[in-house]
């Protein structure tokens, strides 16, 4: 089966990705890995924003690291042309908006870890980072950067 059927299957249609915001590229390809920049909470009603465990609660985040990775492969592929050409999710990096008190930065990127599965199977079960920042750019609850090894064109 196809990524792009697997998507129709699950009912998740992609957003367009969005375009930079700052001084750098969404996404490069090197040596078989594509590089994808952090991918911040970009919901179609608006940007997802907050800090958790302040104004914002773990199931907001998990949304919001959901909402990142349909973000990541929404940008994977703009980069690649067909998300066919995906062997492997690599690595997601999780950044999570919180206060000190705040421990469940692990439940938070399973949004983003447990969407990846869905889509691409076996090959969506990758090695992750998630950690607490006290902000994010443009006051995102989230953010969720990307390496994914590709089969050539």
């Amino acid at each position: 089966m196809s990524i792009e059927a697997r998507l129709a299957e699950l009912g998740i249609t992609l957003p367009q990705p969005a375009a930079p915001v700052a001084a750098y590229v969404p996404a490069v390809e090197a040596n078989g890995l594509l590089h994808i920049s952090g991918q911040i909470a970009f919901a179609p009603d608006g940007l997802m924003t907050g800090r958790l465990g302040e104004d914002r609660d773990l199931d907001y985040g998990v949304a919001a690291a959901r909402v990142c990775g349909l973000n990541l492969i929404a940008q994977m592929k703009a980069a690649l042309g067909s998300l066919d050409r995906v062997e492997r999710i690599v690595k997601l990096g999780a950044f999570i908006s919180s206060t000190p008190a705040f421990t469940d930065q692990p439940k938070v990127a399973n949004g983003a870890s447990e969407l990846m599965v869905d889509v691409f199977g076996e090959a969506g079960k990758h090695a992750r980072s998630a950690v607490g920042v006290p902000v994010l750019p443009l006051n995102s609850a989230v953010e969720v950067d990307a390496i994914v090894l590709v089969r050539p064109a």
